[in-house]
């Protein structure tokens, strides 16, 4: 079993950054290919960003990509989102997520999921 403990959420202005974190237990960082996905009200839960298991490889939506960064710590055994140029189109929850498969874009492959963290974004 696999637990994941989003953090770093709040309340920022357009354009600004926000780090989210993610605390995975017992070695998930380096068994499991790790992701992000948002959820915004009303809408369907969403690919974000995701990086393979021991961090070589990372890959991302075209929504994020050049202003999204995903990134791990083994030892810390954590994954990060680094999020920059903040849009309000980006306010949602944002969960991080665990599967046993590489490169997963699709929720329904990732089998271990965190609570969210809340990530609003004013205009």
């Amino acid at each position: 079993q696999v637990q994941l403990v989003e953090s770093g959420g709040g309340l920022v202005q357009a354009g600004a950054s926000l780090r989210l974190s993610c605390a995975a237990s017992g070695g998930a960082f380096s068994t499991y290919g790790m992701g992000w996905f948002r959820q915004a009200p009303g809408k369907e839960r969403d690919f974000v960003a995701g990086i393979v298991r021991g961090g070589s490889t990372t890959y991302y939506a075209d929504s994020v990509k050049g202003r999204f960064t995903i990134s791990g710590d083994n030892a810390k055994n954590t994954v990060y989102l680094q999020m920059s140029s903040l849009k309000p189109d980006d306010a949602a929850v944002y969960y991080c997520a665990a599967s046993h498969y590489d490169s997963s874009r699709s929720s329904n492959l990732y089998t271990y999921w965190g609570q969210g963290t809340q990530v609003t974004v004013s205009s």
